[in-house]
């Protein structure tokens, strides 16, 4: 599959003066269309479905301008021979998800066993598949944290000790499987064939045909391995919408499936990691999904695992310390055993012109909106190519979390903030400006002028903040009610929004963004998850148990300009990543993972789950036997229909304990009326406050238009400034043969375009020493001589470590300009 990772997106808001309402257009049929220099600059963007193996084809053709899932290394050569552009991304990473439970039907799961899941990796060996799969143009991977991020450079020792640990060893893997095969009560049988009571053991592998092409050949691979150790595999070749609702739709436990060809990708290149742990191996993930949340980890991994994710650390020391923990005990569980770090190829059309994202390319990057465009035409339909589309419903709360179906939804969304595709950092959108209060000591630092660090030794929560939520209630519950004798925070972060905000920035139904819509979305953090509520939900309570560890309260002290006090026990290194901007979207600070959320359209889906007709979540809608909320189509759309002419009915006002201080009946009843006059229009639920709006969707045809919103503020060239990210190319020059016992310098370059790259661009130059076992036997950084330049001297006592034969010197660049470190190495003989 190709899934996106998600980021935690929980929070809260409360506000202390009302708001003026929306109002909007009556007819949504004359939506103006794109006003020049604003928005988006393309007229319309068409999605389709196109097969990867003939996406070349395609785009010579003039068929599809763009095809955004991306290619894989091998098919470089055919993008280049045809002439097109495209953009090269890290993002993309391959794995086998395996089934961690135990089955109810009496058959016998290997993978229930925590020894057989690690045996996985010596079983298979990833060098292969990179050569013979991916034309060597991946990487090799063992961990959930990027291979080409700043945390690997940083633990490289640890990364590559534990890399030779574990390399291709069949041996090894068919001895751990006999071993712990034979002590779960199963023998070969005659035909060498694991088998319990004569019947033999088959595993259900769901194998993923479609996509860029690889799944199918590593699938085949690792079958082929496991049947080398006895097992007989069932290979069952699945379209992503066919295998979703298997391994994601089904409980664990009934043995639909054993494994699964995974793949994830990045929405944004990650400065810090240390999230990985717990949002790809544990119960408390943010994932949500079912096999996260029937894996039984090993109690020192869930704990290092969530007390990294919750940043139970003062010091960077200690940060590495638990990261080399995780490292180590990840290896051991191997809920999913990860193979490849793909470089992938997004081709596209010599008249287009778009920016990516270094990790999330062009289909994940959040800029593509505000970028993409002709070159040689202002406007115009652009044909956007995807393996697949409407794999899951769509709604905000617990809807398609697929890469090609969240690229579309990208295009309707805005957002307070917009990621750097090249740093990882953000700069303010629709925010203003923030400031961070960090308690002292704390390892957190700035780049960026548009927020304010400061320190101070203790962070106090005020007694107004909100903290938590009667559901009976329908009310916030603050922390001097829940907290008499006070509370306190690592962090404190203060966002500010401009004072016009609530005047600019629209839905695309023509309803004007309020601070309802922000208090709405802090509702849903806390309402989901509490049994007294209407639309209590299992599937959301990992989350917020998750949420709930570090969130501290929050307060609104003004809503002109709106200002947002967030107080936390959580944080990352950036302060500019520390900021809580809550605003309705899928960013830190609200409970929208996969979507923007209006007040209204969120009433309305509510309404539909408390009476029994629908749910958000795949798993509740399963358990109930009821639909699963879909905002685009589908039973659900008729289903709401007749709901929100029973709220224009009833002037409904949802939540009216809290919501009334900011809704009256009559602006209710104006919104509701807006969203009806959408739905008329347009045939779904579906509206953002992007550059695009979802004008159509064909579920059945596998089709969408996205057009041009014309109320959009924003100016086209806001975002023009990202040009090429500045990667840097590493040159080693050294001695080929070094005696045992004497000092050797080797000289390392750093350039961008064959010009230096500047040290104040460079935050380190690492160097790793590897004997002829391919151990590490010396770590450290290189010496700065100018811009540039730098040098590695290996000492004689250094040297006389070394046997006498092969090493090598690897060189980890990690530059500041990108979040892309840059590694080359080079070889060299020790003798006597």
């Amino acid at each position: 599959m190709s899934r996106n990772r998600l980021m935690l997106v929980l929070g809260l808001l409360v506000a202390v003066s009302m708001v003026l309402a929306a109002c909007g257009p009556k007819d949504l049929s004359k939506i103006p269309g794109r006003v020049a220099g604003k928005g988006g600059y393309l007229d319309q963007i068409v999605f389709s479905v196109v097969s990867s193996d003939s996406a070349v084809t395609q785009l010579k053709a003039g068929a599809i301008d763009v095809y955004a899932d991306g290619l894989a290394a091998a098919d470089l050569p055919s993008i280049q021979q045809a002439g097109l552009k495209y953009a090269a991304y890290n993002g993309l990473y391959y794995d086998i998800m395996l089934n961690p439970a135990k089955f109810n039907n009496g058959v016998l799961n290997p993978f229930s066993d925590r020894k057989i899941r690690e045996a996985m990796n010596w079983l298979v060996d990833r060098n292969y598949i990179n050569q013979e799969i991916y034309a060597g143009g991946a990487l090799a991977k063992w961990f959930a944290i990027g291979t080409q991020g700043p945390d690997y450079a940083d633990l490289a020792d640890t990364a590559r000790a534990l890399e030779a640990k574990y390399a291709y060893n069949l041996d090894k893997a068919t001895q751990v499987v006999s071993d712990e095969m034979t002590s779960l009560g199963a023998a070969k049988d005659a035909n060498g064939h694991w088998a319990v009571n004569g019947q033999a053991i088959t595993l259900i592998f769901l194998i993923r045909p479609d996509s860029d092409g690889t799944r199918k050949p590593i699938g085949d691979y690792v079958a082929g391995q496991l049947e080398k150790v006895g097992f007989v595999v069932d290979r069952e070749y699945k379209k992503s919408s066919e295998a979703s609702p298997i391994w994601i739709g089904t409980d664990p436990a009934d043995g639909k499936w054993n494994l699964y060809t995974a793949a994830w990708s990045s929405t944004v290149i990650s400065r810090d990691d240390k999230g990985q742990f717990q949002q790809m191996y544990l119960n408390t993930s943010i994932q949500g999904i079912q096999p996260f949340l029937s894996n039984v980890a090993d109690p020192a991994f869930q704990k290092v695992g969530d007390d990294l994710a919750n940043a139970n650390f003062t010091t960077l020391d200690q940060r590495r310390q638990m990261m080399i923990q995780a490292m180590t005990l990840s290896l051991q569980d191997s809920l999913q055993v990860w193979l490849i770090d793909g470089k992938n190829f997004a081709p596209y059309n010599n008249n287009v012109q778009v920016t990516s994202d270094l990790a999330a390319g062009i289909e994940g990057a959040q800029i593509w909106p505000m970028t993409l465009k002709f070159t040689d035409k202002d406007g115009g339909t652009l044909k956007w190519g995807e393996p697949d589309l409407f794999t899951e419903p769509w709604n905000p709360l617990g809807g398609s979390n697929w890469a090609w179906d969240q690229a579309a939804i990208r295009g309707t969304e805005s957002g307070a903030t917009m990621n750097d595709p090249f740093t990882g950092l953000v700069w303010p959108l629709f925010l203003d400006h923030a400031t961070v209060i960090a308690t002292t000591g704390l390892p957190i630092g700035k780049t960026l002028s548009w927020v304010d660090l400061k320190f101070q030794d203790k962070i106090s929560v005020p007694s107004d903040a909100v903290v938590d939520w009667d559901a009976k209630a329908q009310k916030f519950i603050t922390n001097g009610e829940k907290n008499p004798n006070g509370t306190t925070a690592k962090i404190e972060s203060i966002a500010v929004y401009p004072s016009n905000l609530f005047n600019t920035v629209t839905w695309h139904d023509g309803s004007k963004l309020s601070a309802a819509d922000f208090v709405m979305g802090m509702i849903m953090v806390f309402d989901r998850a509490n049994k007294d509520s209407a639309i209590y939900d299992d599937a959301a309570v990992p989350n917020f148990q998750s949420f709930m560890s570090t969130f501290k309260g929050f307060r609104i002290t003004s809503t002109s300009p709106l200002t947002i006090e967030w107080y936390s026990d959580a944080f990352v290194q950036d302060a500019e990543l520390d900021v809580t901007t809550m605003w309705p979207g899928p960013v830190a600070g609200n409970s929208y993972a996969y979507g923007e959320g209006a007040w209204d359209v969120v009433a309305l889906s509510n309404m539909a789950e408390a009476d029994g007709k629908l749910a958000y979540s795949s798993d509740k809608a399963a358990a109930k036997s009821i639909e699963q909320t879909s905002y685009v189509g589908g039973p659900s759309l008729a289903i709401l229909a007749a709901d929100l002419d029973t709220m224009i009915a009833n002037k409904t006002v949802p939540y009216a304990a809290t919501l009334s201080k900011y809704i009256t009946p009559a602006q209710a009843v104006e919104r509701y009326t807006n969203l009806k006059n959408w739905y008329t229009a347009h045939g779904h639920f579906w509206i953002g406050t992007g550059p695009y709006y979802l004008d159509k969707a064909f579920l059945t045809e596998k089709t969408l238009t996205l057009s041009n919103y014309g109320r959009y503020t924003d100016p086209s060239s806001k975002w023009a400034q990202f040009g090429e990210p500045k990667l840097a190319a590493v040159a080693i020059d050294g001695p080929a043969s070094v005696k045992i016992g004497d000092t050797a310098t080797f000289n390392v370059a750093v350039t961008f375009k064959g010009a230096p790259y500047a040290a104040s661009d460079i935050k380190m130059v690492k160097y790793l020493v590897y004997d002829a076992t391919n151990t590490v036997v010396a770590v450290g950084e290189a010496t700065f001589v100018s811009d540039g330049k730098y040098t590695v001297t290996l000492t004689a006592d250094q040297t006389k470590t070394l046997a006498a034969g092969a090493n090598k010197l690897e060189i980890a660049v990690v530059p500041l300009a990108v979040a892309v470190p840059t590694f080359a190495d080079a070889n060299f003989v020790t003798a006597p």
